[in-house]
């Protein structure tokens, strides 16, 4: 390859996007260019074909697509389209007056062709095509596309408000949800920008009608007038040669015009969105039996009557008449009830499938192997769900809302005997083993004596624990072991992971329950909030955010308060939330150290707060070091750690604008650490700094 070519490959390689991108100004400089630069008949040739072409290709989108978005383009492609062929017809024109006295030729085979073969070579014939065709142009297909695209552009712009408030009555009701109507919301508003684009660019078309009619006229003058004055051609030769390629001209721009003025008017006429214009036509035209025989009735009468084609018209009636039958008895077996199965065994085989073949997603779901289904089986009074009903309450009574229920089902092929696992909204969030009649005894932290049995992790918590024997039980709890029964251990880790994937199971349907819940309790105050300030999508994105912090949500009449004191100025879920935590901050703070009023706290290092706070604070964007990510997660966790180990909750007070990145930073590396900011902590408490993030020892 060309050393220099495969510079200039690897120049353009990193701005491939760039390059792309002038594409479209570069061809619209190349087209105008046609204008000023003189063509060769060859380029002609070559153009006027890419001319044809281009338009029986965006005729063939346009009657294929299946509504008017699915072309959006079709404005900017009217646009470069009409520019491609008045510059063609400028530059063909250059030709066709200079070099017109040397023959029909002059201008390229591509336009002789259209003068010899279209029109015969006639002159006087090919301005009659060319009068008819521009007649049809403008006054039928664009003038009609034209008032479509204004009523439609008005009648969009005008249903605007009506649909935007339909999406906004779905959004709240719980049909769709805030990706869904952020789409819908799109589709309008391109919906409406596409039928104004339309209205303007139905101009285009109609100009170029008339710009190629005065083109004609003024070549055809033009063309006389140097042919006679200029060549010493006499008026019949000069006729023949200029004229003859005028015309031929004329047509060859303005065939492919017409074709693009029809698909113009086929996407603005389009309505209905699921089927393309071909399939719509065929299945409402062609559809009824009744209509297509009646018109064969009377285009076979015709074909009886003396003096008319009849030969022609029979034919046409008998098409038109086997046609009927043939949709009449295609009604006729569409309209039948399916034939019976041969025996009453092979029905349920051969059903048709249906919806309710369709088994809906669990919210949470609980799946155990064959072990285990004692505990969870009604007939034998299974202790795990009285365990389950329990967790349920439970977090009802923490949390704040009321969890999805638990469908619990055995699982015989995937999962081991004393295995199970919990799903949520189909996915597994948590698994474990369990033993049936065995105890498991789990080490807090200060038991040191050895017990017999299988030695496992507790699931909920990952503490070292044993699975032992009932008679063992004495001697574990002597030994400062923790000791629960197998249902326990399923039940309490059930409620673990409901704990932590909390907002995840604050769906929009237990939204709507929790604020009907509210309602009976304060109905005034919510009917002022929800949903006038903030809808059902907004209020479940805020609660989740706290959820997803260990937030409690219990104190709804606050929340809802506060989210009367601040929507009005504040719309983003994620400020709202902030606001809400200030507000709720003595009950956070009571729900991490209980009723203490010193706080023992983590802090940054003065050097290493600066550092994280101009990273997450950059007007570039949020870009903290890797590695400095890293190391703070890693000396957060072991902070934590040790807070732990004395005793004393895990919590680090940080700056305002850091608490929610560093709160999201840290998650992973230490889910049991809190994050607070200085505006959290209560008049009424104080803080001492256990430990330090970042400190030299």
């Amino acid at each position: 390859m060309n050393p220099m070519l495969q510079r200039l490959q690897g120049l353009l390689g990193p701005n491939a996007g760039a390059v792309k991108a002038l594409t479209a100004p570069i061809f619209i400089v190349m087209v105008l260019a046609m204008m000023v630069l003189p063509l060769p008949p060859l380029m002609l040739d070559l153009l006027f074909t890419f001319n044809i072409a281009l338009a029986l290709m965006v005729m063939m989108v346009a009657a294929t697509m299946t509504r008017p978005l699915d072309f959006a383009a079709l404005p900017s492609v009217l646009l470069v389209t009409t520019l491609l062929r008045l510059s063609l017809n400028v530059a063909s024109t250059r030709v066709v007056l200079m070099q017109g006295h040397t023959g029909p030729g002059a201008a390229g085979q591509v336009i002789e062709s259209f003068g010899h073969f279209l029109i015969g070579g006639n002159f006087a014939v090919g301005l009659m095509v060319f009068a008819i065709l521009v007649v049809i142009n403008f006054i039928v297909v664009t003038k009609g596309a034209e008032r479509i695209a204004e009523v439609g552009a008005r009648f969009t712009l005008d249903a605007m408000p009506g649909k935007q408030m339909a999406i906004d009555a779905d959004l709240n009701a719980g049909l769709i949800d805030e990706k869904e109507a952020k789409r819908r919301r799109a589709e309008v508003g391109e919906e409406a920008d596409f039928f104004g684009s339309m209205d303007g660019a139905s101009k285009y078309v109609r100009g170029d009608a008339v710009a190629g009619l005065l083109i004609l006229f003024i070549s055809v003058i033009g063309g006389l007038a140097i042919g006679m004055l200029q060549h010493d051609l006499g008026a019949a030769q000069a006729a023949n040669n200029y004229v003859l390629l005028a015309v031929g001209d004329a047509l060859v721009a303005q065939i492919p015009a017409l074709l693009i003025s029809v698909s113009a008017a086929m996407v603005v006429s389009r309505v209905g969105k699921d089927q393309d214009v071909g399939s719509q036509i065929r299945s409402q035209v062609f559809a009824s039996p009744r209509a297509i025989t009646v018109t064969a009735a009377i285009v076979g009468s015709l074909g009886l009557v003396p003096g008319m084609p009849n030969a022609v018209f029979l034919l046409i009636g008998s098409g038109l008449a086997a046609l009927a039958w043939s949709v009449r008895q295609r009604k006729i077996r569409e309209a039948m009830p399916p034939a019976p199965s041969a025996s009453p065994e092979a029905m349920p085989a051969n059903a048709e499938a249906s919806w309710d073949d369709l088994a809906p997603v669990d919210t949470l779901g609980l799946e155990v192997g064959y072990r285990l289904i004692a505990l969870v089986d009604k007939s034998r009074n299974g202790e795990l769900l009285a365990r389950i009903k329990g967790v349920r309450k439970k977090f009802a009574q923490e949390v704040g809302f009321l969890p999805p229920p638990v469908h619990i089902r055995d699982n015989l092929i995937d999962l081991k005997p004393g295995m199970y696992r919990v799903t949520l909204r189909g996915a597994v969030v948590g698994d474990g083993e369990a033993y049936p009649g065995m105890l498991l005894a789990i080490n807090p932290g200060g038991a040191t004596q050895a017990l017999p049995g299988t030695k496992t992790i507790d699931p909920a918590f990952g503490l070292p624990a044993v699975w032992i024997e009932e008679r063992h039980r004495d001697t574990a709890q002597m030994g400062g072991f923790t000791v629960v029964d197998c249902a326990t251990v399923v039940a309490t880790h059930l409620s673990h992971l409901m704990q932590v994937n909390a907002a995840r199971l604050l769906g929009r349907v237990e939204t709507q329950a929790l604020v009907d819940h509210v309602t009976k309790l304060a109905p005034k105050l919510i009917e002022d909030v929800v949903p006038k300030m903030v809808g059902i999508a907004t209020l479940q994105k805020v609660l989740q955010l706290l959820l997803e912090e260990g937030v409690h949500i219990r104190d709804m009449r606050s929340i809802t308060e506060c989210l009367a004191e601040h929507a009005a100025v504040v719309s983003d879920p994620g400020e709202l939330a902030r606001r809400i935590r200030v507000h709720l901050a003595p009950a956070i703070v009571q729900q991490i150290y209980g009723p203490v009023r010193e706080l023992d706290v983590i802090a940054l290092e003065p050097e290493l707060e600066r550092l994280v706070s101009q990273a997450l604070n950059s007007p570039h964007g949020a870009a903290l070091d890797p590695g400095v990510a890293d190391t703070l997660s890693r000396s957060a966790a072991d902070t934590a750690r040790r807070q732990e180990d004395l005793g004393v909750p895990a919590c680090l007070l940080v700056p305002d604008a850091l608490r929610a990145p560093l709160a999201r930073l840290l998650k992973r590396a230490a889910p049991r650490l809190k994050v607070l900011a200085h505006s959290e902590i209560p008049e009424t408490h104080s803080i001492r700094i256990g430990s330090i993030i970042g400190a030299t020892s």
